[in-house]
């Protein structure tokens, strides 16, 4: 998998994924409308399918609501890529499909770049500085959920 990056720094919290005031929209899609409105303005209008996210430490501390994960799912982003995740938000983001890897090497990629992510090997390869950053890889039953789409759909489909 491959997209240019957007790039956060630490301790980005739920709140920033997506403003409470938009926690009465229910679906991926409205949600997505507002993603990172007010550290990222641009963000909301100039996503695009396949995009990434890369952050630096904590990436989604705060509430443990399940809006900032929806809200990302709904911009269609192909992952996010961060030096470490509040444990909650993490366990959210799998739970509905929503990829993420852990990787040190993040204040190394810059806002723009485009990357190749192989989330079985955990490698992630900067196509435009030639460097490579090795990950945690995901374990084959995450990567099961997140291509079935989430837990939900997972479980349906292994009972």
């Amino acid at each position: 998998m491959s997209g240019r990056v957007w790039k956060f720094g630490d301790d980005v919290d739920t709140d920033a994924v997506i403003p409470g005031r938009y926690l009465i929209m229910n679906t991926p899609e409205e949600l997505a409308a507002h993603a990172f409105e007010g550290v990222r303005p641009e963000f909301p209008k100039e996503v695009k399918e396949g995009d990434i996210i890369v952050a630096g430490n904590n990436f989604g501390c705060g509430s443990s609501r399940e809006h900032a994960p929806i809200a990302l799912k709904g911009t269609k982003i192909n992952c996010v890529i961060a030096k470490s995740f509040a444990r909650i938000f993490f366990r959210n983001s799998i739970n509905i499909g929503v990829a993420l890897l852990e990787c040190p090497d993040t204040d190394k990629i810059e806002d723009g770049d485009q990357l190749d992510v192989d989330f079985a090997s955990g490698v992630i390869k900067n196509v435009t500085k030639g460097e490579q950053y090795q990950a945690t890889p995901l374990p084959e039953f995450v990567r099961g959920i997140m291509d079935a789409g989430g837990l939900i759909e997972y479980t349906r489909q292994i009972i």
